[in-house]
């Protein structure tokens, strides 16, 4: 699965905000080392803008940001064939048809290495009146066309279903995770003790007060 193909594949960029904030409390509720933790949001990236974000510790990450403009996603996959630092540049096609309203991120400097670089092997956008996200004219190389990394990178905001959140995270923080919880996160109903024991039954609601400020996950019915 290519850029292309999940492109094809990511919800509107409302659901996939949600979906962004939900990956990042459940996150937040099983792990609480942040360093730790493979989903983050940010719903204070800047006075503008939130920003959801991958990193798995080993070289794979993604950051989407989200703002009046649309919503801007890049990822990188650090053995692909395809990265940059294979040339000392972006492959061919990968950014060069990034809109004007999203090329200040092209060379975001979160988003790329302390030389300028821009960190990516996969990149794909919607703007505010697109019915659909967009990519760039690839030409994959003899790898093929999965060789961008979008497949792995992406798979969660893909399969979107709090049943897929779950056998990943069973696996990667190697607890057993209580899928109805995963489905309250999921909904964005508001946190309670007893969802947040049903998660980790070593964490308590008063302790996620900043994780939940920071991710913008709504804190009480009103909200």
């Amino acid at each position: 699965m290519s850029v292309h193909d999940v492109a094809r594949r990511l919800p509107g960029i409302p659901a996939l905000t949600d979906l962004c904030r939900s990956l990042a409390m459940l996150d937040a509720i099983l792990q609480p080392e942040w360093d730790h933790r493979w989903h983050s949001f940010d719903a204070r990236w800047s006075p503008t803008e939130v920003m959801a974000a991958m990193r798995d510790g080993s070289g794979g990450e993604y950051s989407v940001v989200f703002s009046a403009a649309g919503a801007y996603a890049r990822g990188f996959d650090h053995e692909s064939p395809m990265s940059p630092y294979v040339n000392d540049a972006p492959w061919p096609g990968v950014l060069d048809e990034v809109p004007a309203v999203f090329r200040p991120y092209v060379d975001e400097p979160s988003f790329a290495d302390e030389f300028g670089l821009p960190v990516v092997t996969a990149c794909l956008w919607r703007e505010a009146a697109d019915d659909r996200w967009r990519a760039g004219s690839v030409e994959f190389p003899e790898d093929g066309e999965d060789s961008d990394g979008a497949d792995w990178l992406f798979q969660l905001l893909v399969a979107g279903t709090p049943e897929s959140y779950q056998e990943w995270a069973e696996d990667y923080f190697e607890v057993s995770v209580d899928l109805e919880a995963v489905r309250h996160v999921y909904a964005l109903r508001p946190l309670t003790d007893e969802v947040v024991a049903a998660l980790n039954p070593e964490r308590v609601l008063a302790e996620l007060a900043e994780d939940v400020k920071e991710i913008g996950y709504p804190a009480d019915a009103g909200e």
